[in-house]
């Protein structure tokens, strides 16, 4: 997991994820892209960065960006490589954080 202040996407074999696309208290409008029951409440960026390592996508923090919908808050968003489509990606990470808050 790195951290760097300026990261290019390389094409389209990486994607942006925020953490609110995993957030279970948002609404698709604002901002949510996986279902309700693999969503959690309140994902942090560590966390999300910690899964994206374990399924090896190799994930870069930008801790001082803000999801432009919430931008009064300092949130932070990853960087990490694309598996097939980003929807899938994002399945996959969800789906492990959900199995880690379960435990």
């Amino acid at each position: 997991m790195s951290e760097t202040p300026t990261v290019r996407l390389k094409g389209k074999d990486r994607v942006v994820v925020w953490p609110v696309y995993f957030d279970a208290e948002r609404s698709r409008s604002e901002g949510r892209k996986v279902p309700k029951r693999l969503a959690v409440k309140n994902p942090r960026l560590r966390e999300i960065a910690e899964v994206a390592e374990e399924l090896g996508l190799n994930p870069e923090v930008q801790r001082d960006k803000r999801y432009p919908k919430r931008w009064w808050q300092d949130r932070g968003r990853l960087i990490v490589d694309k598996v097939e489509s980003k929807r899938k990606t994002l399945l996959m990470i969800a789906e492990r954080l959900r199995e880690r808050r379960e435990r």
